[in-house]
């Protein structure tokens, strides 16, 4: 018996040091790969300058007088990025209460298997699927000469973000106790008065988390938006061909060298730098709102 507790004891402390390790390793993947673009990237932005290199309007790495200003890469992906959020955020939101709340066993099951379907899906068959579908129907639509632009790329970010915010969503929205249901329905609430006047708002903090990878998927993709926006160094408008800054670095770093490398490795730096902050941003409003909700 003495044996036997021994054992497990050991076992317990091999197991608390894995993880311990594991997580060790995870910090120590994130601060390499920040090192390794603070020193790639720093150079070529003190070459540049910092304030040409974020605020320049020409991105002309391959002239005879090259200018690297990569201010419409930036607000490319700004603003692509709030357009798919504007447009999936609603409609996986919407999706996931159904599936939490509303549909029957069996088609929620149904929906669940197209939602893994959709995130399994690799990058480059959603940027093909745009090609071939979304940006014929959009010049026909809007009678462009070309419908490789802002808003075929935004279309495709909001079909491609939806599993992130509907299956985090929903996970949310069933993590909520039940008496808080059973407690609006009994004071007279109906049910969708319940589900978004009561079940939403307490399962904010986990919402808000689907926000934020919907918005990690969005800034980070390269593939699919290479291929219906048109890939074009444009100040942005939304029926106008552009380069998001993932799409940039993936463009151009095959054939690269000299400060043009450099110069790509900092975009990489500033698209990481963009997310980071993003991400904590977003940690320190989810923070401040769970704790007033708690102290209320």
């Amino acid at each position: 018996m003495e044996k036997i507790k021994k054992t497990a004891r050991w076992m317990e402390r091999a197991m608390n040091l894995l993880f311990l390790v594991c997580g060790l390793l995870t910090i120590l993947f994130v601060v390499l790969i920040t090192i390794f673009l603070l020193i790639s990237g720093i150079p070529a932005i003190r070459d540049i300058g910092l304030g040409d290199f974020l605020f320049g309007k020409v991105w002309a790495s391959t002239s005879a007088k090259p200018s690297y200003g990569i201010l419409p890469f930036i607000l490319t992906s700004v603003y692509g990025t709030l357009g798919a959020i504007l447009i999936g955020v609603p409609i996986g939101l919407l999706c996931a209460i159904f599936l939490a709340k509303m549909s029957p066993k069996k088609v929620s099951s149904a929906v669940r298997n197209v939602v893994d379907l959709l995130a399994g899906i690799p990058s480059v068959v959603y940027g093909l699927v745009g090609m071939i579908i979304i940006v014929p129907c959009v010049r026909e639509i809007f009678h462009l000469p070309d419908g490789a632009n802002l808003f075929s790329a935004i279309l495709v970010l909001a079909v491609m973000i939806l599993p992130s915010v509907i299956s985090v969503s929903e996970t949310a929205i069933g993590a909520v106790p039940k008496e808080y249901e059973e407690a609006s329905l009994a004071l007279g609430a109906t049910k969708t008065e319940t589900v978004f006047k009561v079940v939403v708002p307490a399962a904010k903090s986990g919402i808000v988390t689907a926000v934020v990878l919907g918005i990690g998927r969005a800034v980070g993709e390269a593939m699919a938006v290479m291929m219906v926006a048109g890939n074009v160094a444009n100040m942005p408008k939304l029926f106008g061909s552009v380069r998001f800054l993932t799409t940039a670095v993936a463009s151009e770093m095959s054939y690269s060298s000299g400060l043009q490398r450099q110069a790509l490795f900092s975009i990489a730096l500033v698209l990481f730098l963009f997310i980071m902050a993003i991400n904590l941003i977003l940690n320190v409003v989810i923070k401040k709102k769970v704790g007033s909700s708690t102290i209320a």
